[in-house]
Order: structure tokens, then C-alpha cells, then sequence
């Protein structure tokens, strides 16, 4: 079998573990063999039936009732001792990640993290991001069974063609106190206005040529406009003309809106990887030899505190005129 972690959040699949399942259906295919499922706790969103899972093993344990990476591991290791699946696949989060590197450590086995392609051969080929997406690297992945994390924004998400009538089993690991040495004790909700960064169809970012706080007054109006959401680079953040919670980049949200307009932004590595997913990218900034302009679908030379003003005045023109 292929063994999948679910991620969820309010009771639903994140969107880059809908990916995940994508393609680990893909994998279990090649390999001709099922695909299950599991969770961490008793509930688990049903939906994850839709992309070909055959079966759920819950994983519960009074320890397990928050995150705590060494007993949450420890339980995905010894499940993953009891039912022998010959690959287990999670997305390529903070948490997946963590997780896996974890198993992999007490079992022994290597990690293939931020994986886009996989081959089950043999010889088992994986294609996966490196250097903060900056370039990629064919490997062969050694170990059984097979870790592998599947990068976030690559693999287009889709339900299988039939879903499973709903199999799920309670499996019990065995912890001790200090599996929980470190663990999550409390949370603090990010209180955001208006649409979530992470799900916006139009994202604007700011970054250095934004040039204070103030400055991102003109950038919010223009996502208002789209009903869309504003974020920074971490230059931004870093200054604190917005929010840490707001940053884009490999150390921050990553996006995949249909339009980001960036602003002002160089285009460091660090921040591409963060909006590699935008399905198409509009860069406004006045050097003309910015590195983001590589990566753009429409670029714009000039001062970003003319442009802008200019660009909220003809949208707002044209859906004045279009309502009369």
C-alpha cells in the first residue's frame, strides 16, 4: 500500500494535501497497490475518500490530542512497522516535513523532501526542488519503505474518478511521557480583514520600493479593488511595514493566486519560492534590471507610487463607465 498523512484544517484537507493525495493515487497506480490514509486523533475529514483512499487509520492516544512532533512520529513509525506500505507520502509542509524526517530517523531510512516527480522504477527516481526551488535534482531513493514529501503548488489537485465507501480503523501506538517533551501548549489565532492570503485570487505584494508603512495604503486599495489580499516580502516584514503573518517568501506563505502583482520587489530566490504557484505574475518596479522581471508575464518599468494611482483611476473609470 501507499500510506498517506492527512493534513487538515477546520475539519477540511489543506489545499496542498489535496495535491498530495493527487499524487500519491498516481504512485499507489504505478506500484498497483491501494491507497490508505492516516490521521493523527479520531476526526478526519471525509472529502480525503473523494481522492481515492481506500482506507483511514486513525491514530489516537491521550498524548496525540495537540502537535508534538517526537509522539506524533513515533506513532506514523510504529503504524508504518505494523502495516509494511511499500511508500508514505506527506506534503511538503512545515509539519509533513517534520514528521517524515522524523520516522525516517527511527527507521532508518532516507527522505525525499519537495519531490514534483517520481518514477517507482526500479531503480526508484524521484525529481525534487532544491535549494529553495532554485534548481532541481533527479535522485534515486534507496530504502524501504519509501519517504518522500510532495512539493506544495506543482501537482495539480484532482478527486479520482470513484470514491470509497468510507473504510476506517483505530490503531493505538504505544508513547511514553517524554514523546511529548515537546508539544504544542497554545495557539494564537491570526486575526485577518478581509481575504486569506493563502486563498486570495489576486495577491499585491510590497516589498523595499514600498517604503513604509504608509506606503502599502495605495497597495491595500488596489487588492480591494480585485478582492483580493496584500503581502510582503521580508524586507517588508523585516521593517515592519507589515506583519510577519503577511510575509511570501521560502520562509513564509506561499501563494498560488491567479494574478500576483508585485511591487517594488526585487525578486530574491527566497521570495519566488514563496509565489511559484501565482498562475500568472505582474511585476511593477523602476529598475528595469530587477531579477523579477525574469519570472514576470507583464512587467512595468517605473515608480510604483505613480503607477499605482494611475491604475486604480482607469479600473475604477472603466467599471464606472461599463455599469452605466
Amino acid at each position: 500500500m501507499v500510506l498517506a498523512l492527512i493534513e487538515q484544517e477546520r475539519g477540511s484537507l489543506i489545499p496542498v494535501c489535496q495535491q498530495t493525495f493527487t499524487a500519491a493515487r498516481t504512485l499507489a497506480k504505478s506500484l498497483n497497490v491501494p491507497l490508505n490514509a492516516v490521521a493523527i486523533g479520531p476526526e478526519f475529514p471525509g472529502e480525503v475518500y473523494r481522492y481515492g483512499v481506500s482506507r483511514v487509520y486513525r491514530i489516537e492516544h491521550p498524548s496525540l490530542l495537540d502537535y508534538a512532533p517526537e509522539a506524533w512520529a513515533k506513532s506514523v513509525a510504529q503504524l508504518m512497522s505494523t502495516l509494511q506500505p511499500q511508500a508514505v507520502v506527506a506534503s511538503s509542509t512545515d509539519r509533513g516535513n517534520e514528521i517524515l524526517a522524523r520516522v525516517g530517523a527511527m527507521a532508518g531510512v532516507p527522505l525525499a523532501a519537495n519531490c514534483i516527480q517520481f518514477d517507482p522504477g526500479p531503480p526508484f527516481r524521484v525529481v525534487r526542488f532544491r535549494w529553495g526551488g532554485s534548481l532541481l535534482e533527479e535522485a534515486n531513493l534507496h530504502g524501504a519503505p519509501k519517504l518522500l514529501t510532495i512539493a506544495p503548488y506543482v501537482i495539480e489537485a484532482r478527486e479520482a474518478e470513484s470514491a470509497s465507501e468510507g473504510d476506517a480503523e483505530t490503531f493505538t501506538p504505544t508513547l511514553e511521557p517524554r514523546d511529548s517533551r515537546v508539544r504544542v501548549t497554545l495557539r494564537e489565532e491570526i486575526e485577518s480583514e478581509g481575504t486569506n492570503l493563502r486563498t486570495a485570487a489576486v495577491v499585491v505584494g510590497g516589498g523595499r520600493g514600498v517604503g513604509s508603512t504608509d506606503g502599502f495604503r495605495i497597495l491595500e486599495e488596489l487588492a480591494t479593488l480585485f478582492g483580493g489580499a496584500v503581502g510582503g516580502s521580508r524586507v517588508a516584514t523585516n521593517n515592519g511595514w507589515r506583519p510577519h503573518s503577511d510575509q511570501i517568501g521560502l520562509t513564509g506563505n506561499r501563494i498560488a493566486p491567479d494574478l500576483y502583482i508585485a511591487c517594488g520587489i526585487s525578486g530574491a530566490i527566497q521570495h519566488l519560492v514563496g509565489c511559484k504557484g501565482a498562475k500568472r505574475v505582474m511585476v511593477i518596479n523602476k529598475d528595469r534590471e530587477a531579477p523579477f522581471f525574469r519570472r514576470a508575464d507583464y512587467g512595468v518599468v517605473g515608480d510604483l507610487h505613480e503607477i499605482l494611482p494611475a491604475l486604480i483611476r482607469e479600473i475604477r473609470h472603466r467599471r464606472s463607465s461599463s455599469a452605466i
